[in-house]
């Protein structure tokens, strides 16, 4: 869909458009079922990537320190309790501009020992090289989240260490080595409502679209160029989640960063726009997420299982 065709439907009346990405929702998926996934950093801080959000950067000086790679048995003892809450994808993030290549042979021996706990595996790792993607899809890696992030036209106002082509080129790589593609973006980061349209446009252009798409609303961290970004408008984030629906009817939408600002409501409102997934758990790369105990009331009280 265009970026015209996509504004059009942001400019629908409230209701009409939550009826609608209902619809799609429901021909498409379960209805009540939630994918429920768990993000570990498993490299915390030292990014040398500018983006305008990220507390990871050695660009703002946000008292992140930087660690090293995760040793496999915290990795998998992370893992195990990920499973043992509820978890069914266990995502694993490293605040890299691109893994070295020495790291892929590690990076693949956690693949294969939480896929051994019976989880899917999803890791974001920054660029990657074509025969990177291939190493990690032959450890079984099943997704490879690489976010767009924003519009192309936005995009130089966010990160300039990174081009918009250089994104394109590892979700190329990702697609060819079988991987399934993740990916998504941020809103509230200061762009309009044209913009986020332009972000969807993108997404929904990836041929073949992404499985999963995670939606994350900007989670302001001091130090950060966007620390003192106002909120998006709550409806305005539920309209995107609703748009990104009927634009990728068959991809998994996630509601990613920025949940702890949300009430029960708000998220319910987002599952009823046609949101099928939550990051689960207590953390996610650096920031707080709501607490499982929470989301697992939530789900109860509005009859949503685990998919």
């Amino acid at each position: 869909m265009t970026s015209a065709e996509l504004l059009s439907l942001f400019e629908l009346p409230f209701l009409d458009l939550l009826y609608r990405a209902q619809g799609v929702h429901r021909e498409n998926f379960p209805s009540n079922r939630i994918q429920l996934s768990t993000l570990c950093s498993i490299k915390t801080g030292g990014c040398p990537e500018d983006c305008g959000y990220c507390p990871q950067s050695v660009h703002y000086d946000t008292g992140l320190k930087a660690e090293k790679l995760m040793p496999l048995d915290a990795v998998l003892e992370a893992a195990a309790a990920a499973k043992a809450q509820g978890a069914q994808r266990f995502c694993m993030g490293a605040a890299w501009r691109s893994p070295k290549d020495r790291d892929i042979e590690q990076l693949g021996e956690m693949v294969r020992g939480v896929k051994a706990l019976g989880l899917e595996t999803c890791m974001t790792l920054g660029m990657l090289e074509s025969h990177q993607a291939k190493a990690l899809a032959e450890a079984g890696l099943d997704y490879y989240n690489h976010n767009l992030d924003t519009a192309p036209e936005f995009y130089g106002e966010i990160i300039r260490t990174r081009q918009y082509e250089d994104r394109l080129e590892t979700l190329s790589a990702v697609r060819e080595s079988g991987m399934k593609v993740c990916c998504g973006g941020i809103v509230g980061m200061g762009e309009t409502r044209t913009q986020r349209a332009g972000l969807l446009a993108q997404l929904s252009a990836l041929s073949p679209q992404p499985e999963s798409v995670p939606i994350n609303q900007l989670v302001p961290v001091p130090g950060t160029p966007l620390a003192d970004q106002p909120p998006i408008d709550p409806l305005e984030f539920v309209r995107t989640i609703a748009v990104a629906r009927i634009a990728l009817p068959r991809s998994t939408i996630r509601l990613s960063a920025g949940r702890e600002a949300m009430d029960d409501a708000l998220q319910a409102l987002c599952f009823a726009a046609g949101a099928s997934s939550i990051f689960y758990g207590d953390q996610l790369l650096t920031t707080s997420n709501p607490r499982a105990e929470a989301d697992r009331s939530l789900m109860e009280r509005m009859g949503l299982q685990a998919a």
